[in-house]
């Protein structure tokens, strides 16, 4: 069966793309590049976002079924990464943390590039597609050939703005010292690692292009605009500081539980950020040209890429995916960082380019979630999905984009730890007009649950929680909820989980 669709395929792109190269017609199946973006939220020229200056992103969403309603299932680094590349949700892992590796829960997982790479696809990876630290490690069964890290790169390219040294001895799961949250400096792209990531991408593909036989599956993980916001000058000169002002919305939601919102730990590391108290208007407008800036650097790195990719006759017959692994919070509610279930930390940007099999320049208003890349992947590749996933493939929505519907609800999850109440999971379903957050322990009574219920008709701000206003949503909303598995506790591996600090403060991703 198989083999007939790969036939099918090859005979596709024979006759609707004839300068597809010898290596990939012969073989029926298409290369994939799948670029993984971290703490990118969507706010892209694409997405409507004028002051943001991302035009290779933006070409590329000009080919590309572009999803509006996009959503993680956790909005941190290693869990978001782990429901990628296993198609499985927080909740079905039992994984919350930075530290705890995913094969700890499922061992006998088949990733997405590994299933790819069973089913005859070299399977590469650079930069950072898993999380990496905290304990946590990269997945050797995954790839073809190692995956592969910057080396030389540095962080910071002024010394003034460099962490202290580790001390020596230092706990290997402990969070590194931070330096300065921003640079801005007058070096060349290739100083920062997403300009070393860019550099081998197109050593890859270049060898690829030497290489018959073989469909690649190319994963491509550039780090920024992850903390800490340092770009060339360059980038940074793009946009005048007085373009930016504070979030109009600078405190949490009225009736939220006090421990939903973020305390933005993961900022406060950082040595030229206080330790208390919110932040004067120009430190928030200094991070929010930061951020920017960063992104714009990131920016440009893809848009050599794809260039590459383009020059060598590759583009055609290649399954380009754009990821943000989760949102970020850039000071609405007077929040910053990820780390909760609210709007601007689980939202994501989401692209899929596939060349005669989706609508180019399409835009998607259904509800997708991480774990549905997976089985997408597969159907567009021709591929039976293996068993076990928790998503839906969503590829009849890149055939129609404006009918296309998979699914009412997508799914996110954040745990907490409030004092006196223990480890607590705030398990959340979004539909089109709602998100309800059900906070409690796995396991225990419905009635003891503490409830979120925002309603992005009446309010997209988020400026209320509705629970007790609305109760028939609540109800609704909640029938849907229960037909998920009520989710796992953390997983606890010993050593391999950082020790955790008391409250609510997450560590840096």
């Amino acid at each position: 069966m198989r083999t007939d669709r790969f036939l099918i395929l090859a005979l596709m792109a024979a006759c609707i793309f004839p300068g597809v190269p010898a290596r990939a017609q012969s073989s029926g199946k298409p290369n994939v590049l799948f670029v993984c973006v971290d703490d990118l939220k969507p706010v892209l020229g694409c997405y409507g976002a004028k002051i943001v200056k991302s035009p290779n992103i933006d070409r590329l969403a000009e080919r590309s079924v572009r999803f509006e309603s996009a959503y993680a299932n956790q909005a941190v680094c290693a869990p978001s990464r782990n429901s990628m590349m296993t198609g499985r949700r927080p909740t079905t892992l039992g994984i919350y943390d930075l530290g705890t590796f995913f094969r700890k829960a499922a061992p006998d997982a088949i990733t997405l590039a590994q299933y790819f790479k069973q089913h005859g696809w070299r399977t590469e990876a650079m930069g950072k597609i898993l999380h990496v630290g905290h304990g946590n490690q990269e997945d050797a069964a995954s790839w073809s050939v190692p995956h592969w890290t910057p080396r030389g790169s540095q962080q910071y390219a002024l010394e003034t703005n460099r962490p202290a040294a580790t001390p020596p001895g230092a706990d290997a799961t402990a969070t590194p010292p931070k330096g300065a949250a921003v640079e801005c400096a007058d070096v060349p792209d290739s100083t920062y690692s997403d300009g070393k990531i860019a550099d081998e991408a197109i050593r890859r593909l270049q060898a690829v292009k030497g290489s018959p036989g073989e469909p690649f599956f190319m994963a491509v993980g550039f780090h920024k605009p992850h903390l800490p916001f340092v770009a060339p000058k360059k980038y940074w000169d793009l946009y005048a500081r007085s373009a930016f002002q504070p979030h109009p919305i600078q405190s949490p939601p009225e009736g939220a539980p006090e421990f939903a919102p973020t305390t933005w730990g993961e900022l406060r590391q950082y040595t030229d950020i206080p330790k208390l108290g919110p932040l004067t208007a120009e430190q928030q407008k200094e991070l929010i040209h930061g951020y920017h800036a960063a992104v714009s650097y990131m920016d440009a790195q893809l848009g050599r890429v794809l260039d590459e990719l383009k020059r060598l006759g590759l583009e055609k017959n290649t399954i380009i995916v754009l990821w943000g692994d989760h949102g970020w919070h850039l000071g609405d509610h007077g929040m910053w960082c990820k780390h909760t279930n609210y709007e601007e930390a689980a939202r994501i940007p989401l692209l899929v380019c596939a060349p005669g099999l989706a609508k180019p320049g399409g835009v998607a208003k259904a509800l997708v979630e991480t774990v549905d890349i997976y089985p997408t992947l597969c159907e567009l590749a021709g591929l039976d999905k293996p068993a076990g996933l928790d998503g839906m493939s969503f590829a009849p929505v890149l055939k129609d984009p404006a009918k296309g519907k998979t699914k009412e609800a997508v799914f996110h999850v954040y745990p907490r730890s409030p004092r006196g109440m223990g480890e607590i999971l705030g398990r959340a379903v979004r539909t089109e007009r709602y998100r309800l957050v059900e906070w409690k322990k796995p396991g225990a009574a419905p009635e003891t649950a503490i409830l979120e219920l925002y309603d992005y008709q009446q309010d997209p701000l988020e400026t209320r929680n509705l629970a007790t206003a609305q109760p028939e949503a609540v109800a609704r909303l909640r029938a849907i909820l229960a037909r998920q598995p009520e989710g796992k506790p953390q997983l606890s591996t010993g050593t391999d989980t950082p020790k955790k600090k008391k409250g609510n403060r997450k560590k840096s991703t």
